[in-house]
C-alpha cells in the first residue's frame, strides 16, 4: 500500500460514515465518524510477533471490541501499527459492524 491519504464514504442503513485513512510505511492511521469528522475513542495495535499488541489511548464507553478487532487486523495485515478513533451518534448494530469492517478491509486490501 502507498502513502498518503484516503477517504470513503459508505452508507448503509440511512447512517453515513466517514472514513480516513492515511497510509504509512510501517502502518496506518483510520479515523471513522458519522456524518461529519470527529475525534472519539482511540486504540492502537502493534503487529510485531504472533499475535498484535493493543492498548486503548482514549477509552470507549461502546464499541471498543469492534475497534479492537479492526486496529488488530490491520496491523495484523500490514505487519505494523494501527491507529484506530471512532465517533458514532449511537451504536452500532451487528449488521452495520459487518459492513463497516467488510468495506474497510476492502479498502485496504487493494
Amino acid at each position: 500500500m502507498e502513502s498518503g491519504c484516503n477517504t470513503k464514504t459508505i452508507a448503509y442503513e440511512n447512517r453515513t460514515f466517514l472514513v480516513n485513512m492515511i497510509n504509512f510505511e510501517n502502518g496506518m492511521i483510520i479515523s471513522i465518524s458519522e456524518n461529519s469528522p470527529k475525534i472519539g475513542p482511540m486504540l492502537i495495535s502493534i503487529s510485531s510477533g504472533p499475535v498484535p499488541s493493543t492498548s486503548i489511548i482514549i477509552p470507549t464507553k461502546s464499541e471498543e471490541l469492534f475497534l479492537k478487532l479492526l486496529a488488530e487486523k490491520i496491523s495484523a495485515f500490514l505487519k505494523g501499527v494501527c491507529l484506530v478513533t471512532a465517533n458514532f451518534e449511537k451504536d452500532l448494530d451487528t449488521e452495520t459492524t459487518k459492513q463497516l469492517m467488510h468495506e474497510i478491509m476492502g479498502e485496504i486490501q487493494q
